[in-house]
């Protein structure tokens, strides 16, 4: 049996791209927004969302404990955060759930003063996976006009939570406007995928350097661990910069890392990568610059 995957990638042989300024690395920042859009009884939904600082599921009725931990996010961490990047002079991409924007409009309103980016993270925090394809076309237009009501343009990124469906990518693609996606996290660069007959961009995401581990298994506990287990990965990435280029994704939660307890490790995180010579860029700058110094580099 032939798997149909790519397993070789770049082959070690990345292309010869050099981000802007003869930078190294190119580091993006990517804020998830997904307050308003997890699943709540409470919202009409079928079930509660089981994630928050523990894992506890709540049947059949209201978690309004689930509930508050998500409304911190909006209420004060995303603050708390956006003032750590506002002081270091950072730029951001935002992962939005199309309908968390609607709940927290004012997400909308704050990125288009700063010029961070929003990138689409669905209409609901969930997986697409299981999705009938007529349903994620629709859900797709739909996050894209709500994305134009409140931002003022249509996302050029996306971000599926979990798994996307065997059709997202071809449906973006069939949408058109998007630049790239994020529903892959098997590279440290981004590269190509031809989607019918056309060369679609692909900018990997990373779980490891991300806030999350505080939660899933409780892999990270104090802030620093966030700080020093990033910072060896940019060690890392900076030294290999030198012979060929490299990216890196560092994922936040404003209800995760926005706590008073964890909020320090991206502080110390932001100091310390200030100090080394990167590109803080959208992912959105990302997309542009390797679309126009690789344009036509498909690997599958």
């Amino acid at each position: 049996m032939i798997i149909d995957r790519d397993f070789f990638g770049y082959g070690g042989q990345p292309p010869n791209v050099r981000w802007p300024e003869d930078k190294n690395l190119a580091v993006s920042f990517v804020l998830n927004i997904e307050e308003g859009a997890e699943f709540s009884i409470n919202a009409g939904d079928p079930y509660n969302e089981d994630t928050h600082e523990v894992r506890n599921r709540i049947e059949n009725v209201p978690d309004l404990c689930m509930e508050s931990h998500f409304e911190y996010g909006a209420r004060a961490g995303y603050w708390r955060i956006m003032q750590a990047f506002e002081q270091a002079g950072v730029p951001l991409t935002l992962n939005v759930c199309a309908r968390g924007l609607l709940a927290t409009p004012w997400v909308a309103e704050h990125a288009m003063k700063r010029g961070d980016e929003l990138c689409c993270h669905g209409w609901r925090w969930e997986s697409h996976a299981a999705m009938p394809i007529d349903d994620e076309r629709a859900l797709i237009a739909r996050c894209v006009k709500t994305f134009i009501e409140l931002y003022g343009k249509a996302p050029v990124g996306w971000h599926t939570k979990s798994s996307a469906s065997v059709n997202t990518r071809k449906l973006l693609v069939e949408h058109g406007g998007f630049l790239y996606d994020s529903d892959a996290y098997n590279d440290d660069l981004p590269y190509y995928q031809t989607i019918d007959g056309k060369p679609h961009l692909i900018l990997p995401y990373g779980f490891d350097t991300n806030d999350m581990r505080f939660f899933v298994n409780h892999d990270l506990v104090l802030g620093q661990h966030f700080c020093d287990y990033t910072m060896d990965a940019v060690q890392t990435l900076l030294r290999e910069g030198q012979h060929a280029p490299r990216m890196l994704t560092i994922g936040l939660h404003t209800r995760i890392i926005g706590r008073p307890g964890r909020i320090q490790g991206l502080i110390s995180l932001l100091e310390s990568l200030k100090q080394y010579s990167v590109w803080f860029a959208r992912r959105e700058d990302i997309a542009r610059h390797w679309l126009t110094e690789s344009p036509a580099l498909i690997t599958k």
